[in-house]
């Protein structure tokens, strides 16, 4: 046992014999080289502090009242027109009837020759004569024709003109030179405050032009209803 340990540990010293001896195996390694840190940062001063420039006061603008509405007088009254009186119809005329003619005596003929009696004849009896009558007539009832409808006037105000929303642009600010670090940097420039523009000019608002005037029909007269003249009977 002893002799197979003794073995195996001369074989394992044999083994590592060639690694340290052989100079050829041997690779060198070169050490690290040494670690570079970048340079500190410059230091500068700090830039100098730029405040925005006020902001613009505007004066309030001019309070703007609603126009008050027009007040027109009341429209006159229309009272209905009364129904018109129409004169009684004229009465027709008296037509005079004769009287009708005495009944005729009986044919007596002579005693002397008798000739055949003759046809029987009705007596005469004249018939009077009537006019036709008149044509039924409805009678006229005269109807005004209905005043056309008012349509009620609404006054409409004409709308303002719309106002453009006013947008502040500021100045644009310098262009910036490139920072050349020499002596003290100057002192900041004094920053010129320029005037606000003019405030714009206030809307005067311009009354409508009054209504045209209204258009009065002229008075009517009563229509009086001449019924037509009657037949001429001959």
């Amino acid at each position: 046992m002893a002799s197979l340990i003794a073995t195996l540990l001369v074989a394992i010293f044999a083994l590592c014999l060639p690694a340290i001896t052989i100079a050829d195996h041997y690779k060198y390694s070169s050490p690290p080289p040494p670690k570079v840190y970048p340079p500190p940062p410059k230091e500068y001063p700090p830039p100098p502090k730029e405040y925005p420039p006020p902001p613009k006061k505007y004066p309030p603008p001019p309070k703007v009242y609603p126009t008050p509405p027009k007040k027109y007088p009341p429209p006159p009254k229309v009272y209905p027109t009364p129904p018109k009186k129409y004169p009684p119809p004229p009465s027709p005329p008296y037509h005079y009837k004769s009287p009708p003619p005495p009944p005729k005596k009986p044919y007596v003929p002579p005693v002397v020759h008798k000739p055949p009696p003759p046809p029987h004849k009705k007596p005469y009896v004249p018939v009077p004569h009537k006019p036709p009558p008149p044509p039924h007539k409805k009678p006229y009832v005269y109807k005004s024709p209905p005043p056309p409808p008012k349509k009620p006037y609404y006054y409409k105000s004409p709308p303002p003109p719309p106002k453009k929303p006013y947008y502040y642009k500021s100045p644009p600010p310098p262009p910036k030179k490139p920072y050349y670090y020499k002596s003290p940097p100057p002192p900041p420039p004094v920053y010129k405050y320029k005037s606000p523009p003019p405030p714009p000019p206030v809307y005067k608002y311009k009354s409508p032009p009054p209504p045209p005037p209204v258009h009065k029909p002229p008075p009517h007269h009563p229509y009086y209803y001449t019924s037509p003249p009657p037949p001429h009977h001959y």
